[in-house]
């Protein structure tokens, strides 16, 4: 990592956070990456291979570039960002990190076993946070002997322009845990707010479901995906209509949302639409794979037929 000023966040609950290691290079990852070497923290970027960690810095790099053009960063600002950024494939290399965030796919057997693996490397001052979208931030802490270190930090995609972190803290969670993640949530410019682990939190725990519904009318026929997306966005003044924001975010990723709501709270109104499961299994994932409600190989994106 070159030489370069790093900011230390000397928080009111009394840890101090320098470097913060996320793990995984994805999308998530390398957007909490990328907004914390901005302003000011030594990172530690890694993954399980090669190739998705110069994937997540390319990304990185992408992204600079463009704020760049835009004016909103000097080039000194974009190479001081960039000489923050350490990437790894190596785990051992975590255990420097004051805060380590997991942003690995949404899979609780792997999350728990690569906390399992961080509690044997990381000195017991670390704190261990997890940016799943879904799954029960309890439950992961208990494979590590420091649940009272164990948090929820909640990004929303694309981390460098989206406001948003939700703070999930668990019956075991600190104060001084909780106030900790709070604090570095405000010094990586966005906005926090406190959420209990239920199932989805707060913000999916809203929108999941009326994600879901414009499905059920795409499925039904209610109407086309272009008058859906029309009748959200200038009936209720949205910013983006619902399946667009599907294909954004990732119809695979609803479906593990739904399915994982419709488990653990048992109701029939978190059923996943048949038409989520039939796109996931033909590969029609959304914008990352160029198909989903919308066909992204044609300049602008046309909505499809169903």
């Amino acid at each position: 990592m070159s030489e370069v000023a790093v900011k230390e966040v000397e928080t009111k609950s009394g840890i101090p956070i320098k470097t913060i290691a996320v793990i995984g290079a994805g999308t998530m990852g390398s957007g909490i990456a990328q907004t914390a070497a901005q302003l000011g923290f030594s990172v530690i970027m890694r993954d399980v291979d090669h190739k998705f960690v110069d994937k997540g810095l390319k990304g990185i790099k992408d992204s600079l570039a463009r704020f760049q053009k835009k004016g909103a960063l000097t080039e000194a600002d974009m190479n001081q960002a960039l000489g923050r950024i350490m990437c790894t494939t190596d785990l051992s290399a975590i255990k420097e990190a004051d805060l380590v965030v997991e942003a690995v796919t949404e899979d609780m057997s792997l999350k728990k076993e690569l906390f399992r693996e961080l509690d044997q490397l990381c000195p017991p001052k670390t704190v261990f946070a997890s940016n799943t979208s879904s799954l029960s931030i309890a439950e992961m802490s208990l494979v590590t002997g420091r649940p009272e270190k164990f948090v929820g930090m909640h990004f929303f995609n694309p981390v460098p322009m989206m406001k948003l972190v939700e703070i999930v803290r668990t019956p075991r969670t600190s104060d001084e845990t909780f106030h900790t993640a709070f604090e570095v949530a405000r010094k990586l410019g966005k906005t926090p707010i406190g959420a209990k682990d239920t199932p989805g939190f707060i913000f999916n725990r809203l929108i999941v479901p009326y994600l879901n519904e414009a499905m059920w009318a795409l499925h039904e026929g209610v109407g086309t995906v272009a008058d859906i997306d029309a009748a959200m966005k200038l009936g209720g003044n949205m910013p983006i209509g619902p399946l667009a924001l599907l294909d954004l975010i990732g119809i695979d990723v609803q479906l593990l949302v739904c399915e994982t709501f419709h488990r653990e709270f048992g109701d029939p109104k978190f059923r996943p639409c048949p038409l989520n499961r039939q796109m996931v299994r033909a590969g029609y994932l959304g914008k990352k794979c160029g198909k989903g409600f919308y066909d992204y190989t044609t300049d602008p994106p046309t909505p499809r037929t169903f």
